[in-house]
């Protein structure tokens, strides 16, 4: 057996902290020639239980963190701590930017060999200029006036620098395209799950997507592979809003832009802009902000299970069932989903036995 190589996945209690670390779990049990051993840390323990993780209580900007990181020869770090916030806010940034500096800074003072980071897309920022696509170098344009997308790009400013002061660390960033699935609570879902999801008129911006097991594949895939630099990370197929709304079963309901922006900006001086109403900026539903993925497939390696069209049926599906669906709709629900499994199951076929293992584990859990 190989020597032991430790593995921390900081906000393990969250949503994609704890699939990370589970998912970990069940390949170092798969694989015990890997010889992982995988910890987690937050300040409060996962709600559901773990097997096999060893969970350390602890915020990620507590000045001893360096220690521990020294103490438990910890080899990477999975960084996944981010606090959601609409309008910037000072409590935010301090998690979100703050704390990212502080492990880092951690990170490097113990020796720590490896970091990888989740981004977004997002951070190019949606505007009207933008080429039909953007490649990891283009200059990262993200509204500062919403909080996610600024938190976003601040922390990867600092990584540029951090980059260069730190050449002999493994940093990996991957930026991901709005995340679909029927777990995952991201502002495209809740922007899909509500009652009414607004479309700004005369707009119909391409989109990419990528399924929410597909995000855990590359984190972990990048956690188990040496892959620095950034990449875009998005499932293939480019929609425009209003075919993505279909295919999730969205009725669109058309607002005058101007009059969406004047809304959106009152509600903010007012404190009622709490992103239930838009979840998704304004300006993503106005611009398109497409990514290249050459670097995704030809030098990262990795290729996204899922499509565009498979992760938004899924969605919709999962949403049917969690009402009442009479049977024949159910029966259809089925049949689309078996269609998207035999469909993916095929493509796998051509991928490398690693890759198959990956999707085989993943259809053992839907």
């Amino acid at each position: 057996m190989s020597e032991e190589k430790v593995i921390l996945v900081t906000g393990v209690a969250d949503y994609w902290g704890a699939q990370v670390a589970s998912r970990l779990i069940a390949q170092a049990d798969a694989q015990p020639d890997l010889g992982l051993h995988i910890m987690g840390l937050d300040i409060e323990a996962p709600k559901d239980e773990i097997k096999g993780l060893d969970f350390i209580p602890a915020d990620i900007r507590n000045p001893l963190l360096v220690n521990l990181l020294e103490s438990e020869a910890v080899d990477t770090v999975c960084h996944l701590v981010f606090m959601e916030s609409v309008r910037p806010n000072e409590s935010a940034f301090d998690m979100n930017v703050m704390g990212t500096m502080k492990v880092l800074g951690a990170c490097a003072e113990a020796g720590v060999r490896k970091v990888v980071l989740k981004s977004s897309l997002a951070v190019y920022g949606a505007q009207a200029a933008n080429p039909a696509f953007l490649t990891e170098d283009h200059p990262l344009q993200g509204s500062r006036s919403y909080g996610n997308t600024r938190d976003l790009v601040e922390i990867e400013a600092f990584c540029n620098g951090f980059r260069r002061q730190v050449p002999e660390m493994i940093l990996t960033i991957l930026r991901f395209a709005n995340i679909i699935g029927p777990k995952a609570n991201t502002p495209m879902t809740r922007f899909l799950k509500q009652p009414m999801a607004p479309v700004l008129m005369g707009f119909d911006p391409l989109m990419q997507v990528i399924h929410e097991k597909d995000v855990v594949e590359a984190l972990c895939y990048t956690i188990l592979n040496d892959m620095p630099g950034v990449y875009n990370m998005a499932a293939e197929g480019i929609l425009p809003l209003r075919k993505l709304m279909a295919l999730a079963a969205k009725m669109p309901i058309p607002v005058f832009h101007l009059f969406a922006y004047w809304s959106i900006g009152f509600m903010s001086t007012t404190g009622l802009n709490n992103g239930q109403v838009v979840p998704v900026e304004l300006d993503y539903l106005r611009y398109p902000v497409i990514a290249d993925l050459a670097k995704m497939h030809d030098e990262l390696g990795f290729t996204p299970h899922y499509t565009a069209e498979e992760a938004l049926r899924e969605f919709a599906g999962e949403q049917r069932v969690k009402r009442y669906m009479p049977e024949s709709a159910a029966m259809t629900y089925d049949e689309e989903r078996l269609r998207d499994t035999i469909e993916r199951r095929r493509r796998a076929r051509t991928l490398s036995p690693t890759e198959q293992v990956s999707l085989g584990e993943e259809e053992n859990h839907d």
